[in-house]
């Protein structure tokens, strides 16, 4: 195993963690920026490590067609090629089964996909899978699994969730390079308890270096997403790592780590800046509202990111979603924002101020008092007393 995973401060559920893996020694709970075909749109590398990110997310399915597994293992691996020096996760290709449903024929063998960039069919096994990332040569990587909706219900689910088991064992027979690339398990189940559980105690018991919670950020209501994360966290090892993947609401991430969740990963951060929003800590900033044109404050007072000591609203106004710059400048922001919250999120739970931190963030939020009920909820269940940021009988659902 070429990882090893150490708590180093808690609050209830939340913890702070070390998570030390062949390339880079990472802080959590962390988020992870999503660079599909190896680049983060716009951004550098040593812009990356500037802000303080500590793993990519590399997407298989997409590398595997273009440049090729092939050709990335022939150049030395994937951080040499992209020339990143810290950690890389790839993920197995198994969200494309949801993303381009369209395009795949599921079946007990594997995936066939109809490639998007020649029409060409394409069969991905579990055991394809394993080898193109053992190519890719990520410290993590992520096992195939049968991806459903979490909106979808009745016997699909279940077969799903079964299937996922049954490919991890084929995972694990493919898995060449143990001492070099950690692979995790991914949770399923739906919003089903009985199946999550069932899938939990089968992944545990294979004794992975790290597991996933999947499915989830599909349409799935607040509620029912918030107890699928309790449910799987509680009965996941505690001395492991628990990603909660396709999360990247600043929001979210704040109540999952609560939970007791360390990894999240999402494409939010980078796609909202190419629609001109900006990450906030009152939630976002819209740039191409007219507003802005006039608008010479930064985009946050308080951020301490290039953008903001150097940029005013008004210059990114006239960029946004016209030229490339405006997509840059907001991506290098909204990924510092979140490279701070994961900051944050760590040092409040070693300084023994979680709860306080989470008020403050609540408080930034949502100022009228009006915090919605699942978050409530949720935090309730944390054991973090957050009564103090909320206005009385608030009932948003939102």
């Amino acid at each position: 195993m070429a990882l090893r995973f150490e708590v180093l401060g808690r609050f209830n559920r939340a913890r702070a963690a070390q998570l030390t893996l062949p390339h880079f020694v990472c802080q959590t709970p962390l988020f992870m920026p999503v660079g599909t075909q190896g680049t983060i749109k716009g951004l550098t590398t040593n812009q990356l490590e500037e802000i303080g990110c500590q793993i990519i997310l590399g997407n298989t399915y997409h590398l595997a067609l273009r440049p090729s597994s092939e050709l990335i293992d022939e150049l030395g691996g994937l951080h040499k090629f992209m020339n990143w020096p810290r950690a890389l996760l790839t993920d197995s290709g198994g969200f494309q089964m949801v993303s381009l449903l369209h395009l795949a024929d599921i079946t007990e063998k594997g995936v066939t996909f109809q490639s998007p960039v020649d029409g060409k069919p394409m069969l991905l096994t579990p055991e394809e899978s394993i080898q193109i990332q053992n190519r890719i040569g990520a410290d993590i990587i992520m096992a195939l699994d049968d991806v459903v909706r979490t909106t979808i219900t009745g016997p699909r689910v279940e077969e799903a969730m079964y299937r996922t088991l049954r490919w991890i064992d084929r995972c694990i027979a493919a898995h060449k390079r143990p001492e070099e690339q950690n692979l995790f398990g991914i949770v399923q189940g739906g919003l089903d308890p009985v199946l999550r559980d069932i899938c939990v105690r089968g992944l545990v018991d294979r004794k992975l270096p790290g597991y996933a919670i999947g499915g989830l950020s599909g349409g799935e209501d607040k509620n029912s997403f918030w107890r699928v994360v309790a449910q799987c966290t509680a009965a996941l090892p505690d001395d492991k790592p628990r990603y909660v993947m396709g999360v990247g609401y600043p929001l979210d991430i704040v109540v999952c780590s609560a939970l007791g969740a360390d990894m999240y990963d999402c494409v939010y951060p980078t796609r909202t800046a190419r629609f001109g929003t900006a990450l906030v800590p009152e939630g976002v900033l819209k740039l191409k509202h007219k507003a802005m044109a006039d608008d010479t404050r930064p985009i946050d007072p308080a951020c301490m990111c290039m953008v903001c000591k150097n940029y005013t609203r008004a210059y990114i106004h006239c960029l946004v979603t016209k030229d490339a710059m405006g997509s840059q400048l907001l991506s290098y922001h909204n990924l510092y924002y979140m490279m701070k919250l994961s900051r944050d999120l760590h040092s409040s739970i070693i300084q023994e101020r979680f709860p306080e931190f989470v008020c403050e963030f609540l408080q930034k939020m949502f100022p009228k008092g009006d915090v919605p009920e699942w978050v409530c909820n949720a935090m309730e269940v944390a054991g973090i007393d957050i009564s103090c940021c909320c206005a009385p009988f608030s009932s948003s659902q939102d």
